[in-house]
């Protein structure tokens, strides 16, 4: 895709913020998995393996991070909003702007703490996002996409 943009470097620390959630719900996991162990004296090794896939999960999850973010962007052409990942396992996702129905700005605390903000694109069907972008450049978004959908559907009737 020519012209895609990038992402911002800030949304690789939300992704790295991610990964330690996915390492606090691992554990708590491997922890409950150790109560048949104490309650009924079964095998421990059902924690060993909550541990074992929670370390391998996060493991992958944050050397991804680079790969994940060096292969992310976005486009708005006339017709689309073009949404890209992945370099292996390449997704393209083209939105038809005449199916745009809403665009909406979220912001966790995470996001709002690296002032970003998510693009949520929705369509009759589904949502799709735009993960993080500065504020100023997520209202631009907002705006010429919901423009462009605007004027499509005037030009449809």
């Amino acid at each position: 895709m020519n012209n895609t943009q990038k992402l911002p470097e800030r949304i690789k620390v939300i992704w790295r913020l991610s990964a330690g959630g996915s390492l606090i719900t691992g554990l708590v996991v491997s922890a409950l998995l150790l109560l048949p162990h104490w309650l009924w004296n079964l095998p421990q090794w059902f924690a060993y393996v909550g541990l074992g896939l929670t370390a391998v999960y996060v493991l992958g999850e944050l050397i991804l991070v680079p790969y994940r973010y060096a292969f992310s962007g976005y486009r708005i052409t006339d017709t689309a909003v073009e949404l890209s990942s992945g370099f292996l396992f390449k997704k393209h996702i083209a939105i038809p702007i005449a199916r745009i129905q809403n665009v909406t700005l979220e912001a966790g605390p995470l996001m709002q703490w690296q002032k970003l903000e998510q693009v949520v694109i929705a369509t009759a069907a589904t949502e799709h996002d735009i993960e993080g972008v500065e504020p100023a450049v997520a209202a631009q978004l907002r705006d010429r996409i919901m423009r462009r959908a605007i004027e499509v559907q005037h030009d449809e009737f």
